[in-house]
């Protein structure tokens, strides 16, 4: 028994010691989260795209395609590219012929690109980046005037499958060689 009340101090020690550095380690991820912004980019480093580095920065930013990331002290932690359109795409030759047609479309009404933003990649270069991107992008959807949805077009992955889900993602459809998911965009009336 003496030896087991010998130990108690020095356990309960380690046990505060632990639980300072996980709120240390808590409250520094999310200050970096509370000061993270949205941001359009002009171009990224297409090499670090886990999912589609074979599509170059002229694919990303043509027919209204944009790449937006999440900014913080200067740099960008996470990355997310879309193309707007009106349908939903199966495959990448799909989101591009959707998007150039939502495109030429918009040209002749109001200027708004597509309907539907479809996220077609994403990556963090921090931890809590890719969630944030996904929370970040869906508030900006919710406010625009002309978008009424957001889907995916994802690799057919385990990993994509519970990033999706995890984030609040329905799967939408499995096809050939990519599986769409969707974010419930329910805009408040005015």
């Amino acid at each position: 028994m003496e030896i087991i009340k010998k130990f108690k101090p020095r356990i309960k020690a380690r046990i505060r010691k632990n639980k300072q550095i996980l709120n240390k380690n808590i409250d520094t991820f999310f200050d970096w989260v509370k000061g993270a912004e949205l941001v359009e980019l002009k171009e990224c480093n297409v090499e670090e795209d886990p999912v589609r580095p074979e599509l170059d920065l002229i694919f990303r930013r043509s027919y209204g395609r944009k790449i937006y990331g999440v900014k913080y002290m200067g740099e960008i932690h996470a990355v997310m590219c879309f193309a707007y359109t009106n349908e939903i795409p199966k495959n990448v030759e799909e989101l591009d012929k959707f998007s150039h047609d939502a495109f030429l479309q918009s040209a002749q009404r109001d200027q708004n690109v597509g309907k539907i933003a479809i996220a077609y990649t994403v990556w963090s270069k921090k931890k809590g980046g890719g969630k944030l991107i996904v929370k970040e992008v869906f508030k900006k959807i919710k406010k625009s005037n002309h978008l009424n949805r957001l889907v995916t077009l994802s690799p057919l992955t385990e990993m994509a499958s519970r990033f999706h889900f995890r984030n609040g993602a329905k799967l939408l459809q499995v096809n050939e060689t990519t599986q769409n998911f969707e974010y419930l965009v329910e805009k408040k009336n005015n």
